[in-house]
């Protein structure tokens, strides 16, 4: 009996360390940064000054990016989106969920021209992911706009735990491997597997993921290293390159992109 008591409370401890310790570090943050709009009317959505000039770049390029969500949910979570650029294109194009509409009967998934580093009502983006290139590179692009357009939950949007904007691009991950996506344990909804699949690839589109309705789960993958998802909060370790992953602060450690 004692023995049992003893592993419940390391449990506890181990859980407590994992997922509400640095969510209270991330809060904390939160209501201490002045800078973040208070307005979603007034917010920005101007570049942020990230992405190469499109007619100053003739080559194909793939960008994904993070950015803090509006209000309290910044506290926890990040919205992502792709933006594509085709060989001698002179704009970009950003691939997103979004879920304000939805309910009234509008698409959750927004195919169209945008700033592909834009401020996100405010708050700035971080590049996790690029390719650039020719041929190969318009090929992906291809592919990501057809994954894109037979995204099974078009119609279907919801902010826990899914599936959402982050739920949407790890789908598109998971349908063009060559990406080879790492998103943030801060992309929540990003473990809600499409049409409620208990097992499937990881975002990175390789290694291995089980996932109960993004509430509870396990993914190993070599991109993504180990992650633990708890009532859609991860936590995890990478090996390539070496991090920490925590909920609500998200990686610490190497950046992921290339």
């Amino acid at each position: 009996m004692s023995f049992s008591r003893s592993w419940a409370w390391r449990l506890a401890l181990t859980l407590l360390l994992l997922f509400v310790v640095p969510v209270g570090v991330a809060l904390s943050r939160h209501l201490a940064d002045g800078a973040r709009p208070g307005d979603w009317r007034s917010a920005r959505h101007d570049s942020s000054g990230q992405a190469p000039d499109p007619r100053e770049t003739p080559e194909a390029v793939i960008q994904v990016y993070a950015a803090r969500a509006f209000g309290w949910r910044g506290v926890f979570g990040v919205h992502t989106w792709v933006a594509t650029k085709e060989s001698d294109g002179e704009r970009y194009t950003r691939l997103e969920v979004v879920g304000w509409g939805v309910r009234r009967g509008m698409d959750a998934v927004r195919i169209q021209h945008g700033e592909a580093d834009g401020y996100w009502y405010g708050s700035t983006p971080t590049l996790i992911r690029q390719l650039r290139g020719g041929a190969e590179v318009d090929a992906l692009i291809k592919r990501l706009h057809a994954a894109a357009r037979a995204y099974p939950h078009n119609h279907e949007y919801r902010l826990w735990p899914g599936p959402n904007s982050n739920t949407f691009v790890a789908y598109l991950g998971r349908a063009v491997p060559a990406l080879r996506l790492d998103l943030p344990p801060t992309a929540i909804g990003k473990d809600y597997l499409p049409e409620a699949a208990l097992f499937a690839s990881a975002p990175s589109g390789g290694g291995f993921q089980f996932s109960l309705l993004g509430l509870l789960g396990v993914t190993i993958a070599a991109e993504e290293g180990v992650e633990l998802n708890l009532l859609g909060l991860s936590a995890g370790i990478d090996l390539s390159p070496p991090a920490i992953k925590l909920p609500g602060l998200g990686r610490l450690g190497m950046s992921a992109v290339d």
